[in-house]
């Protein structure tokens, strides 16, 4: 099986769920903390071709910087990657990467889709 990489806050209660169901699967992921280690506007946009989704669909809604700045749907795209490698709480999470292929783990029982094939 390919290398299971996922982008989390090893203190959120979803992520700590997530680790655990894969460990129940056997698979022991590459951890990244992007809290502490940060995006590059590379890797965000390689997390949004691998999910397939627009970046306000990966943009954590209940940061302050959202309402503040009225993020959403009609944000241009290139600045909602932008504020996303500036603030990388912006980035919603767990983020499930395998391969090219990558999945928003809201419930976190979507990574199994990935670990499926």
């Amino acid at each position: 099986m390919a290398t299971v990489t996922v982008y989390e806050k090893p203190t959120c209660t979803t992520c700590r769920k997530l680790i655990a169901l894969l460990a129940e699967h056997g698979v022991e992921p590459e951890r990244i903390d992007y809290h502490v280690d940060g995006l590059t506007e590379a890797v965000v946009r390689d997390l949004l071709a691998k999910t397939g989704l627009p970046p306000h669909e990966l943009l954590r809604r209940r940061e302050p910087l959202v309402k503040e700045r009225g993020l959403g749907p009609d944000t241009d795209p290139d600045e909602l990657v932008a504020l996303m490698v500036e603030h990388p709480a912006l980035l919603q999470r767990p983020v499930v990467v395998v391969g090219d292929r990558a999945v928003l783990a809201r419930p976190i029982e979507r990574a199994l889709e990935l670990l499926e094939g």
